[in-house]
């Protein structure tokens, strides 16, 4: 398992209906864990690099109606500065 984090920049708040469909599929599809910044315009995910790429992590959320604005860049977990919270 290749753990790998992403974050992308949110073009709106999310809603709590957004926010229920994220925690349905955290922890499916290779997704892991995510975390939205203090003011909710970023939102990062772990997920595993070896069963996903990250096109197709910015495809499923978009799929499940997140405000995806843009892709921001990936990082190895032990080097990010996020905390996960689900």
């Amino acid at each position: 398992m290749t753990l790998l984090e992403i974050g992308f920049r949110l073009q709106d708040p999310l809603t709590p209906e957004q926010m229920s469909r994220l925690a349905q599929f955290a922890n499916t599809y290779g997704m892991r864990r995510f975390a939205l910044s203090e003011n909710d315009t970023v939102l990062r995910f772990e997920y595993d690099a070896s069963r996903l790429r990250n096109t197709q992590v910015e495809h499923v959320l978009r799929m499940a109606g997140i405000p995806v604005a843009e892709r921001l860049t990936t990082y190895a977990p032990a080097t990010a500065t996020s905390s996960f919270q689900i």
